[in-house]
């Protein structure tokens, strides 16, 4: 048996395991970005292309990050070492992904934190817009570095800080397991009671005809099919490190090729829920305005925290349950994501010094939570947080995932290892799809979105913000995360690591299932 197996800890129950992979895969996007993204490319349509993508980039590339981090029994860099020293890059590529995206996504709950509060009486007025710039967020007049904070935005985000952390420091069976066990059923129950609300508004079949109806049209537009692989991508928690790192708590006898079937479809099923609770909302204020749907319907922090108080404020009747509803809804939701992304972080850190779970928090989650309470309860917190996310995003995560299919499987060769490392212990063999699909599709589909946003990217500023401000809080944060990797695979390991003929498909112990 490996060194690095003795004394690691491990997921309670299979089932625990898949509640902690569906929390991180269900996040924010899902509620906002999902609907949005479907309406806007064909609709009902959409669902073709969207299908298509699941089944040839996202649980294959599940089942490649489950393979990955169970075989290895570590997070994202010790898990790519064994394969190749300088693999290790993408793990702490990933590993540094994860520390950015921690701290503005934890801002972002901690708005949703207030916005509960705000639902009572629905404090934000008749006009959200405003009161969500000017009078909650206090933005800046125009995108800079940090001049002055903002009260009520940082008391929430350290108490979304302590909340997370404190979960974390349980451990993986204690703490992620089962808040991940009381989350998960918690966001389910509150978002169908929120989705069966708002199915009895007056003028909620306008909106989900705008959303199912489908433009068969649209099949044939290259750019949807980029949408559908693009929107897979980002909800599914591949390319964050997060999946291997969960995977590496699995017991030896654990259904990979299974479990990512169920993650995947589970995760997609919230998404088309969160589309009909969208759009059936949204159908109401289009009818309640005398307007069409798509001069309402909106995407992101736009529909979170301005159109749908908006909606709120018009509701005949519950409008303060409603959104109670939405807000919780959103806080659920986001702590879960936000737990798996700093467990990345602390487990990496464990592995790399063998520092315990509650030094690791301490210091590296305390770290992450400073860097956020510093950065975005802030009058310039927005812009910062807006130009962080699009680069992060657009050239952080498709990036890494493209990375590391090229360097597994075209590079190592290790398709077919994994795959029989997948098989051995899974319900649902892999046959020679999963190489191809991985292997073909999915790294010309990034390459593909890749060079697109590069394109769009390079012949106008985003948002039309000032260069110098794009090349600190956008392109510096890429190019710093790539340098930190690369800085974390020079400095060489003190402990004992693995190598890949410690982890022999005959090690897998019985009776552990």
């Amino acid at each position: 048996m490996a060194a690095n197996t003795v004394g690691r800890e491990q997921w309670g129950t299979r089932a625990g395991f898949l509640l902690a992979a569906i929390g991180s895969a269900i996040g924010l996007g899902n509620i906002w970005r999902f609907p949005y993204i479907a309406y806007d490319n064909g609709g009902g349509a959409f669902l073709v292309p969207y299908l298509v993508a699941l089944f040839t980039a996202g649980i294959p590339l599940l089942i490649m990050e489950y393979a990955i981090g169970h075989r290895y029994r570590g997070a994202a860099p010790r898990a790519f070492l064994p394969m190749a020293r300088p693999a290790q890059a993408i793990g702490w590529w990933q590993v540094a992904m994860c520390f950015v995206i921690a701290t503005y996504y934890a801002v972002i709950i901690a708005w949703a934190v207030r916005y509960v509060g705000f639902s009572v009486g629905q404090q934000w007025g008749d006009n959200p817009e405003q009161f969500l710039m000017s009078d909650f967020l206090q933005t800046a007049d125009s995108p800079g570095m940090v001049s002055s904070y903002v009260a009520g935005v940082a008391w929430p985000l350290v108490g979304v800080w302590v909340v997370t952390l404190g979960i974390i420091a349980f451990g993986i069976r204690r703490g992620v397991e089962t808040a991940n066990k009381i989350f998960i059923p918690l966001l389910v129950a509150l978002f169908l009671i929120l989705v069966v609300r708002a199915l009895f508004l007056p003028g909620a079949e306008v909106g989900l005809n705008a959303l199912f109806s489908p433009d068969w049209s649209a099949i044939t537009d290259g750019q949807v099919w980029i949408a559908a692989y693009g929107q897979i991508f980002f909800s599914l928690s591949v390319g964050f490190g997060i999946m291997i790192t969960y995977a590496s708590y699995l017991r030896r006898r654990s259904d990979l090729s299974g479990s990512a079937i169920v993650a995947g479809l589970s995760n997609s099923s919230f998404e088309i829920l969160a589309g009909i609770g969208v759009f059936a909302t949204v159908g109401f204020m289009a009818a309640q305005s005398g307007v069409g749907v798509n001069e309402v319907v909106t995407d992101g922090i736009g529909l979170a925290f301005v159109a749908f108080p908006q909606i709120i404020s018009t509701l005949p009747g519950g409008a303060t349950l409603f959104g109670l509803l939405f807000f919780a809804s959103l806080v659920v939701a986001g702590v879960s994501s936000l737990i798996s992304l700093v467990q990345v972080i602390v487990s990496s850190v464990q592995d790399r010094t063998g520092m315990s779970r509650g030094l690791s928090v301490a210091i590296v989650g305390g770290a992450t939570a400073l860097a956020s309470i510093l950065l975005f309860p802030t009058r310039e917190g927005l812009y910062i947080l807006d130009a962080v996310d699009h680069f992060i995003n657009q050239y952080g995560i498709a990036l890494a995932a493209l990375v590391a299919v090229i360097v597994v499987g075209w590079l190592l060769r290790k398709f077919g290892m994994l795959r029989e490392h997948a098989n051995a212990t899974s319900a649902v063999p892999l046959g020679i799809w999963w190489p191809i699909t991985l292997g073909v599709i999915t790294p010309i589909i990034l390459g593909w979105m890749t060079w697109d946003s590069l394109r769009t990217e390079l012949s106008t500023n985003y948002e039309d913000y000032p260069t110098s401000f794009l090349l600190i809080a956008g392109w510096g944060v890429v190019i710093a995360v790539i340098v930190i990797a690369v800085i974390m695979t020079l400095i060489p390991w003190r402990r004992t690591v693995p190598q890949p003929e410690d982890f022999h498909l005959n090690t897998v112990e019985s009776g552990s299932r």
